[in-house]
């Protein structure tokens, strides 16, 4: 017995995953960018430095992105972040993350969808 087609559709399934995978890291820099912007919104304001300098960092071949402060002259996000004994915590990481968490699923999903052959 012999089927015929098996090598078309091995490589059909490998292009599709790669374009799936493609949809799917569109999907999360969307978010990681919109993490982003909410932070600059409601970071608090001094010297601008800290709505200056969030990012978004992307690791190559990974569907992946973390949001946050790389430099090291932002050591003090976190006391913005979770506030100390003598200032008052003023988060924007945090609560921009938890508004993108309900996102994130519907852009992948939405992304997905517009490579999947119809």
């Amino acid at each position: 017995m012999s089927i015929e087609g098996l090598d078309r559709l091995a490589d059909q399934l490998e292009e599709l995953e790669t374009s799936i995978r493609a949809a799917c890291f569109k999907a999360v820099k969307e978010s990681a960018e919109a993490v982003v912007d909410d932070v600059k919104a409601k970071v608090r304001v001094d010297s601008h430095n800290l709505q200056r300098s969030v990012k978004a960092r992307y690791r190559n071949n990974e569907v992946m992105a973390e949001v946050g402060w790389w430099d090291a002259d932002d050591q003090y996000a976190i006391y913005q972040e979770f506030g100390t004994k003598k200032m008052p915590a003023n988060p924007s990481l945090g609560p921009a993350l938890e508004q993108e968490r309900n996102k994130i699923g519907d852009r992948i999903q939405k992304e997905v969808r517009k490579v999947l052959p119809s």
